[in-house]
């Protein structure tokens, strides 16, 4: 499986965000992923997948995912418009709790976003029903896949938008043995912990990166990226990273206008 994060993509064909045209560093971390890992039983998109949140955005995308030829699903994230996102992509999408089987895996897709905040939430709904597919599911290792971060990453800004009530799934995996992983996007960075059985996974955006571990709002230099993932049927999980590097301005760790917080 092949996970697609922060595409930050817009209308325009060559609209760019610090500098970096989105579509040309989504569809260049595209090819390394088909030159390397291809083709993946699954591709996962975890939200903010178009910037303006403009139809047109959304049907490059549709496009561009159906051209692939392998099955994919996507989240919303805070910087997207979930109806545009789920009449021209994916209808599943505006359900706030869904369960896709990919092999011997249940990915739960949980909609972490709350209107108006970057910040993200669970609604008591999606972890009622997370906690019940679990119950009735202890046969099969399972991912949850989200936008937000439940846990803090280390970054005073950025763990000011994380899922208010993280705590509530962390609790999930104490009482399943079977949920092996939790997954998600919106921090602009590589993540990779353990909470008990289970292994917590972020991975970079596929345009600009966040500098870890500052106090405010600042990028860096590193280069778009995916993650890759091998589900085995005893519950154990290959990943890894990999990177594209772009022919793109240096920029360094440096403090800049945040354009994403709306």
């Amino acid at each position: 499986m092949l996970q697609f994060t922060d595409l930050h993509l817009f209308a325009e064909p060559g609209h760019e965000l610090f500098g970096l045209a989105t579509r040309h560093t989504f569809e260049a971390v595209v090819e390394r992923a088909r030159a390397r890992h291809w083709p993946p039983d699954a591709i996962l998109f975890t939200g903010d997948l178009v910037h303006d949140e403009r139809r047109e955005g959304y049907r490059y995308l549709r496009r561009f995912a159906d051209s692939l030829g392998v099955p994919y699903f996507c989240i919303p994230g805070n910087h997207d418009h979930t109806p545009l996102l789920a009449a021209e992509i994916d209808a599943g999408a505006n359900e706030p709790f869904r369960v896709e089987r990919v092999g011997p895996w249940d990915l739960v897709l949980l909609d972490s976003t709350v209107e108006g905040s970057d910040g993200g939430r669970l609604p008591p709904d999606a972890l009622t029903g997370l906690h019940h597919h679990l119950s009735i599911n202890d046969g099969r290792p399972t991912m949850v896949c989200l936008h937000h971060h439940p846990v803090a990453v280390g970054s005073r800004w950025m763990d000011t938008m994380r899922v208010e009530n993280g705590a509530a799934l962390l609790a999930l995996v104490e009482q399943h043995s079977q949920l092996r992983s939790i997954l998600w996007g919106h921090v602009h960075q590589p993540f990779d912990r353990h909470h008990g059985q289970a292994r917590l996974l972020a991975t970079p955006s596929t345009c600009v990166q966040f500098a870890p571990g500052h106090r405010d709002f600042a990028v860096n230099e590193q280069p778009p990226g995916y993650r890759w993932l091998e589900l085995h049927a005893d519950g154990r999980i290959n990943t890894g990273i990999e990177l594209v590097q772009m022919a793109c301005t240096e920029r360094g760790s440096q403090a800049v206008e945040n354009p994403l917080i709306a």
